[in-house]
């Protein structure tokens, strides 16, 4: 498992589009492959070392009771690292909202690809209306994760 999460982390998301792109064509199927394997290498990275760092006495204390793996996994490792886990998640979400434009670029759909094609034309309104909007959905995605960090905190 280390080395396919290894694996998925070794190239840039712009890289892996381009491998996607020429394997399914383009369009959002492309960018969207491109966007999960990137978050797969990342967070798989990220969460198994959070596992890792646990303490094992309350890993003890719930083997002690008698109780199965799952018992021990939803009582004992999962209060551990949820905080982490929401925390890696809001940021892998926030990191896909700009990795989606840079993907896009290299014709795996989203905005990047619009956003080149009306750098193309020399379109500028067009293009800050573009920029507004990606500003417009970092901003929300940040909004977002304070909520989500609020409620599970």
């Amino acid at each position: 498992m280390r080395g396919f999460i290894a694996l998925c982390r070794t190239f840039h998301p712009v890289i892996i589009a381009i491998l996607f792109v020429k394997s399914v064509g383009f369009g959002a199927l492309a960018g969207i492959l491109t966007l999960i394997v990137a978050s797969i290498g990342f967070i798989a990275k990220l969460f198994a070392e959070a596992i890792e760092e646990i303490s094992l006495k309350q890993v003890e204390a719930i083997r002690a009771t008698g109780a199965g793996f799952v018992s021990l996994i939803l009582f004992s490792v999962m209060p551990q690292v949820f905080s982490r886990f929401i925390g890696f998640a809001t940021y892998q979400l926030d990191s896909n909202l700009r990795n989606s434009t840079m993907v896009g670029i290299v014709g795996a759909g989203g905005l990047g690809g619009t956003l080149f094609s009306a750098f193309q034309r020399f379109d500028y309104d067009f293009v800050a209306a573009i920029l507004i909007s990606i500003i417009a959905l970092i901003m929300l995605g940040e909004v977002l994760s304070n909520v989500v960090r609020r409620i599970f905190n």
